[in-house]
């Protein structure tokens, strides 16, 4: 019966019950980002930025399992994008739509506790967008990564397409360099290199790339 074993108490969306993050409105002029592994609390320097983990998934991998620890932390900031859990073609579906689910489950469990959530959509093979843009209200601001893009530009850009078409949303925070011709209004924020363990300076987005 325990809901943090079951993990039911959230509204799903989709074939599979992945928990839903409702679309929320996200103030766009001027975005910044700060990665997880540079937040600290408390934090009065940069309460106005959002927090990206495009960063290994070991580095947050605990917020699941103890979503409260951190929750204070992550309240300061301006949103929060949801973990970005990787979805690899080297893993079998089970473990990539468990990726996805736990992604959206922290997502509407720091809805439900006052934060502004950007979810992050990541997706590999055909075979993933059965699942991976499940639990995203349509018209929703969400955020991708070309950083570090594994698939290509070809392989990114066809789950891209497949994501407009499923979520419709109202803008796409892009970390790292959009590819030329990206479709959608896009913020394009320049990535830090999430392996530096100092505390960098945050980073602002590139020129709206708003009909591209």
């Amino acid at each position: 019966r325990d809901p943090m074993f079951l993990r039911n108490q959230f509204t799903s969306l989709g074939k599979w019950g992945i928990p839903l993050v409702r679309k929320q409105h996200v103030d766009l002029d001027n975005v910044g980002l700060i990665a997880c592994t540079n937040t600290v609390f408390p934090d009065d320097e940069n309460f106005d930025l959002g927090v990206h983990f495009f960063v290994d998934d070991f580095r947050f991998l605990d917020i699941y399992d103890h979503p409260e620890k951190t929750l204070a932390k992550f309240k300061q900031y301006r949103f929060c994008c949801t973990p970005d859990c990787s979805v690899y073609g080297e893993m079998p579906l089970w473990r990539q739509m468990e990726s996805v689910a736990h992604s959206r489950w922290i997502g509407a469990f720091w809805q439900s506790k006052g934060l502004l959530v950007v979810p992050t959509v990541s997706w590999d093979s055909y075979a993933s967008f059965e699942f991976c843009f499940d639990g995203i209200e349509e018209g929703s601001v969400v955020a991708v990564a070309t950083y570090g893009c594994r698939q290509g530009r070809a392989g990114f850009l066809r789950g891209y397409s497949a994501m407009l078409d499923h979520i419709r949303p109202e803008a796409v925070i892009c970390y790292g360099q959009p590819f030329p011709k990206m479709p959608g209004r896009i913020i394009a924020i320049p990535p830090q290199n999430p392996r530096e363990l100092h505390r960098e300076l945050p980073v602002r987005g590139w020129t709206d790339l708003a009909g591209q």
